[in-house]
């Protein structure tokens, strides 16, 4: 079983929040005074590699690009879908067809209306090779006409299955009835995106200057490496009911830094917590501490192609690795933060998801301690390799690599050499499976199981580790058109386990500080999407 964790009374109010027509004095709803003070400074734990929506892959850069720009579709506080630049939309033709009707007063920072168009300029430019889109395999995911083909360079981009009947109608046609598909259209790469400014400032047109863009924010000034500023958008259809009206992030990749700065006020919200420190900060700190469960799963990716230590082509040496690991130490001694060991891939929250029998995790930790002899020996005999393990610069990470490391250490005789880089780097190494053993997450792209399970198929992208097996990618493509796929599901996660695949470690829990009196944070969404525009500050004093 899994713990829960109660919405205190402190956590639930930050969940109730309203629209609220600028100058108010008070919240319409509860009739709180709100503060004369409407910003936001939070802190950024890694850079900023792009806000350029469809070249975006990392969790920090989608947090900016939803106050930037705005899709189809938003969420609100618990995750479920809200209209965003669609007001509606309707199914059709046994879920394959969907139509989205935009609405009329949504506008560009310029000015220029958002139509359909703008959509579909979105879509296919993620999809056209020369953008080099690190999430154009999204689109497949959706089950669009011809998605896979054009990926697969046997279609024209143009050929995409989505047309736009007029101006603020877009039609969706697909291969696979997706009842979840709305959700999945909240995603950053399915942003519009404003063509004209793209083709007249090439690589440029992200920078505050010349940006285009139709979110709740616009880009006041960005000093890569160090802070992003972002100030209310008076074009966006909403800005009437957007209270918060600035809004910061530094660069702190130090987390205890990042502490001293939340303590000292210079923060109003921090995640990524020091490791360990959550119990202390929440005894501290009760009506400003919490966690709350996070879609993401933690885990060890390992290279099993060429370029990685021979050995880890083998299951039963990955398998001897994965089982030396003792998760209870890492989630209860390490972060201390709500965190639950893993032993499958797929969050337990997952909308819909039924947690599947994995033999290894009814075990103790010494029984799956003299597993992972047994299996270190059958293979390796006395044979002691040393690991290259990658990791990007964050306390937590060198934290758990070190306490990893000693694991492998005792049990097994393996040295562990510990590789940390700043995050652009530690991205295009993992890309290019340039390591042996890699720290890695995957955090949900939408609230459904395979968002997770997708990432084990052998054509994925961000499969870093390479890890391919047919009946897993039959399983997987099967699932798109299932009636019930958590059977496939379940036998997916039991291949890819019993062959380590990958090293599951945990499943996250959003740890974090919010100082009181700031209102409105998702903090009950499990995939971690917040929108400033729905948040706002109570007076204090």
């Amino acid at each position: 079983m899994f713990p829960k964790f109660a919405v205190t009374g402190a956590l639930a109010a930050l969940l109730c929040t309203s629209a609220i027509a600028g100058g108010h004095a008070t919240h319409p709803e509860t009739g709180e005074a709100l503060a004369e003070d409407q910003t936001l400074t939070y802190r950024i734990g890694d850079g900023i590699p792009t806000l350029d929506p469809q070249l975006i892959e990392d969790t920090t850069s989608f947090h900016v690009a939803r106050q930037l720009y705005e899709g189809l579709v938003t969420q609100d506080l618990d995750g479920s879908i809200l209209p965003g630049v669609a007001e509606s939309w309707e199914a059709s033709n046994g879920n394959l067809t969907w139509t989205f009707t935009l609405r009329e007063d949504a506008k560009w920072s310029n000015g220029d209306p958002v139509t359909s168009a703008d959509f579909i300029a979105g879509w296919t430019r993620a999809m056209d090779p020369a953008t080099a889109s690190p999430y154009a395999w999204y689109l497949e995911l959706t089950s669009i006409v011809n998605a896979k083909e054009v990926l697969a360079g046997e279609a024209d981009v143009s050929t995409l299955g989505v047309s736009a009947p007029d101006d603020y109608t877009l039609v969706v046609n697909l291969t696979a009835p997706l009842p979840y598909f709305p959700s999945m259209m909240s995603f950053a790469t399915l942003f519009p995106i404003h063509m004209a400014t793209v083709e007249a400032h090439g690589a440029d047109w992200t920078k505050p200057e010349n940006m285009v863009n139709n979110g709740a924010y616009n880009l006041a000034s960005r000093v890569v490496g160090e802070r992003i500023e972002l100030v209310k958008s008076d074009t966006y259809w909403d800005a009437e009911n957007t209270i918060i009206t600035d809004i910061t992030g530094l660069v702190i990749n130090d987390a205890n830094q990042a502490l001293t700065r939340w303590k000292a006020g210079e923060l109003d919200y921090m995640d990524d917590l020091p490791p360990g420190q959550f119990p202390a900060l929440q005894a501290e700190y009760p009506d400003e501490t919490f966690s709350s469960p996070r879609l993401c799963s933690y885990y060890y990716a390992m290279n099993q192609t060429e370029s990685g230590h021979p050995s880890l082509q083998d299951e039963r040496v990955r398998l001897a690795l994965s089982l030396a690991i003792d998760r209870d130490v890492i989630v209860d001694q390490v972060l201390k933060g709500g965190q639950t060991a893993a032993y499958n891939f797929t969050h337990y929250a997952t909308a819909g998801f039924t947690m599947p029998e994995i033999e290894v995790a009814s075990l103790s930790q010494g029984e799956r301690d003299a597993m992972a002899k047994a299996l270190w020996s059958e293979a390796m005999g006395d044979e002691t390799p040393t690991y290259k393990l990658l990791y990007n610069t964050s306390e937590s990470h060198k934290a758990i690599a070190t306490v990893v490391s000693q694991m492998w250490k005792q049990k097994l005789g393996v040295s562990t050499e510990l590789a940390n880089f700043e995050w652009k780097t530690y991205l295009g190494i993992r890309g290019e499976q340039q390591f042996d053993i890699a720290r890695s997450a995957w955090c949900g792209d939408y609230n459904e199981a395979s968002t997770f399970l997708d990432l084990l198929t052998s054509t994925h992208s961000s499969n870093d580790g390479k890890y391919s097996n047919a009946r897993v990618d039959e399983l997987m493509a099967a699932s798109k058109t299932a009636d019930d796929p958590q059977p496939l599901y379940t036998e997916v996660e039991q291949i890819a386990m019993g062959e380590a695949g990958i090293a599951p470690i945990y499943h996250y829990a959003n740890t974090f500080l919010l100082h009181e009196g700031y209102k409105g944070w998702a903090a009950e969404n499990v995939e971690n999407n917040w929108y400033v525009k729905d948040q706002y500050r109570v007076a204090t004093d």
